[in-house]
């Protein structure tokens, strides 16, 4: 059986009804898995249809716990559906609830989405002005894909202080 307008067979994940919808067995609702596909429109109906753009997945395992669709696709690279979760109040420092408590940036940078990381700094995201900051889970060496995040801080920072600088 499948979901109306939606590619998602019920046999290849396990779903029940839930109250606003349907969740599978990693914890995840229709918002979630379409948010990892980077289904820009179901992402839309979706949200126009009531969901929250900050619910998160309450699965058993580690990667799924405190999953929002913002860290789904982040971690896919798909910028437009971030976009439009953003613009539905996602928050952009959500973060998981497993041992590291993982951002949407750090989704990105795990999975080396260039577009994904530039996006989110570019939008605010939380980053330390250091990277060796014990507080920021993971550490560099566990998400080296941070450089990336850091080099494009750096170059917000430059533009930043050279339209400040043209404009006096």
């Amino acid at each position: 059986m499948q979901e109306k307008g939606l590619n998602i067979s019920r046999g290849s994940r396990r779903m029940q009804i839930i109250t606003g919808g349907y969740m599978d067995d990693r914890g995840w609702t229709l918002l979630h898995i379409v948010a990892r596909k980077g289904d820009l429109k179901e992402v839309k109906r979706l949200l126009n249809e009531g969901m929250d753009a900050n619910v998160t997945a309450g699965g058993r395992g580690p990667e799924s716990l405190g999953v929002t669709p913002l860290h789904l696709a982040a971690k896919g690279g798909h910028v437009r559906v971030m976009d439009a979760l953003l613009e539905r109040g996602a928050d952009i420092d959500a973060r998981t609830r497993g041992v590291c408590g993982w951002t949407p940036l750090q989704h990105a940078a795990k999975e080396r989405k260039k577009k994904a990381i530039r996006f989110l700094i570019r939008n605010g995201a939380f980053l330390p002005d250091e990277i060796h900051d014990i507080r920021f889970n993971p550490p560099l060496h566990y998400c080296p894909g941070l450089e990336w995040a850091y080099e494009e801080m750096k170059l917000l920072q430059l533009e930043s202080s050279s339209s400040n600088s043209s404009g006096n």
